[in-house]
């Protein structure tokens, strides 16, 4: 089951960021993606379903994005080595 979320744009912003409507959603689901994951609030692997990505593909462009994958806790690298 999917879900839809609507948000308003105004014309111009479409315009002044010389993009479309289906454009700028994908922008837009991107950018959440990063910020819930850099949040903590969902995993790199809900995310690479959420967006149809490879998981692989979605950290290289969190780290492009300054995206701190690990905090170097024993737990972070216990949790990221079993999923490899």
């Amino acid at each position: 089951m999917q879900n839809v979320i609507e948000i308003e744009c105004p014309a111009e912003l479409l315009i002044g960021l010389n993009t479309n409507a289906e454009d700028m959603a994908q922008l837009v689901r991107r950018e959440a993606a990063l910020g819930l994951f850099r949040d903590g609030r969902i995993s790199s692997g809900m995310v690479s379903r959420w967006l149809g990505v490879p998981r692989v593909a979605f950290l290289l462009d969190a780290m492009r994005h300054d995206v701190v994958l690990l905090d170097d806790s024993e737990d972070d690298l216990r949790r990221e080595s079993q999923r490899a």
